[in-house]
Parts: structure tokens; C-alpha cells; sequence
């Protein structure tokens, strides 16, 4: 081997050397990144609507950068014995508004055998401005007011979670514009919330989160309360 050649030679080695060592730190640094990186659950495969999810039916993958998808999830547990409600595509990530369980329908947070009811609030303004979800409140029913009939008025239900508040108020079935309160309730409890909205005022009391104590329920009239003033 003449000298020509072993240089070339050479120098064909110096350069593959170098190629060689920066695809093995590219490597590296998208391993590390991968390692560093959240990881989301997607669907392993294409889920039906009806499904019930199994561990095989998921899997974690890393997600790029910080930006997760609204209402993802990083852990298969979380996930698994849920229902498919809103079909998923193979590799899509799992959200909780495509998903019902045993505590929440579809990201609603109404849970199993129970009732999500909006009603509009009466008089209860400064009340409704302190509300946010899970707070407690007592459902009180007025009627008869504004007639020549004696004002009555009743707490219908008490110790009642507040799902959400409607911020734009409209016009209840009394034909004031009232602010929407929405109230997890039992079935029952749903229906005496429709019945009120539908024929009476409604107001609500906030209670303190850690106060579950019912009281007798009984109505009250205005005469009542101004006879008992004396």
C-alpha cells in the first residue's frame, strides 16, 4: 500500500468516525429527551363506542413538550373500566369527555345514578357570587309572592352540590332574569329541582362545606314570621 492510499484510506475513517459519533449523540439526546419528556395515554387500537376498557386496549407513550392534551390522562389505571362513549382511533389520546364511569359521565362530573339540574336562583345574587363547584347549598322554594296571597316559603332540599355556574343569567318561568345554577341531585331530588324551577321562585342558602346536619322542613308564611316578631 502506497502512501496515497493510506492517507485516503485515513482520512475516509476520520470521516466516518465523525458521522458515526454525532448519530450516536443525536441518538442520545433524543433518548434523553424522550425519557424527560410526559407521557399520555392513547388507544392501543381502534376503540368502538360501548367498549369497556382493558388494560390491553391502552398504552403510554411520551408526549413532546408540556402542552398536554386538555383532559389526557398519564396513567393507565385511571382509565381502565371506563366505557367508550365517542369512538377513539388507534394511537389517539384518551380524553375525559369521550369517556363515562362509575364517578363521572364523560368529564360532566355527574356520577353514576345521579343528576345534573340547572334552576334559576332568585334573590340569591350575593349568594351565587361566592359559588363555585362542590360547594353546598340548601334549596328554598317561595310562592305566592307578588299576589294578594300570604308569601310561603319552604326549604325543599338541603346539603346539595353545586356542579356549575351559568355567569350569563336568564329569564326564569316567574319572568325575571335570574342567574342558572346547576345542582348535582338524586333522581328525586332532580325532580322536586324541575317543579320548583317550573311553577315557583327558587333561592339558595351556602352552607359551610362541613356541615351535613337537616333539620325539620316545615313552610313558612310571612303572617307567621310577623306574628312571631311579637
Amino acid at each position: 500500500m502506497n502512501k496515497n492510499t493510506f492517507v485516503k484510506l485515513l482520512g475516509v475513517a476520520v470521516v466516518v468516525g465523525i458521522i458515526s459519533t454525532g448519530l450516536i449523540y443525536m441518538f442520545l439526546r433524543l433518548n434523553s429527551a424522550s425519557a424527560g419528556s410526559p407521557t399520555v395515554i392513547v388507544a392501543a387500537h381502534a376503540l368502538k363506542v360501548g367498549t369497556i376498557i382493558a388494560s390491553a386496549d391502552v398504552k403510554a407513550v411520551p408526549w413532546p413538550g408540556n402542552h398536554l392534551p386538555k383532559g389526557s390522562y398519564q396513567n393507565a389505571s385511571a382509565v381502565v373500566g371506563s366505557t367508550v362513549f365517542d369512538a377513539i382511533a388507534d394511537e389517539e389520546p384518551l380524553v375525559a369527555t369521550r369517556l363515562a364511569s362509575s364517578t363521572s359521565g364523560g368529564g360532566s362530573g355527574v356520577p353514576e345514578g345521579m343528576r345534573g339540574v340547572s334552576i334559576h336562583v332568585a334573590d340569591s345574587t350575593g349568594v351565587v357570587a361566592l359559588l363555585r363547584a362542590g360547594q353546598k347549598v340548601d334549596v328554598q322554594v317561595v310562592t305566592g309572592r307578588g299576589t294578594k296571597g300570604d308569601a310561603q316559603i319552604r326549604t325543599a332540599l338541603e346539603n346539595i352540590a353545586v356542579l356549575s355556574v351559568t355567569p350569563q343569567a336568564e329569564q326564569g318561568s316567574q319572568g325575571h332574569t335570574v342567574p342558572v345554577v346547576t345542582l348535582l341531585a338524586k333522581p328525586r331530588e332532580a325532580e322536586i329541582l324541575a317543579a320548583a324551577d317550573s311553577g315557583a321562585d327558587v333561592r339558595l342558602v351556602l352552607r359551610n362545606p362541613l356541615d351535613n346536619a337537616t333539620r325539620n322542613r316545615d313552610a313558612l308564611t310571612l303572617g307567621a314570621v310577623m306574628r312571631g316578631a311579637h
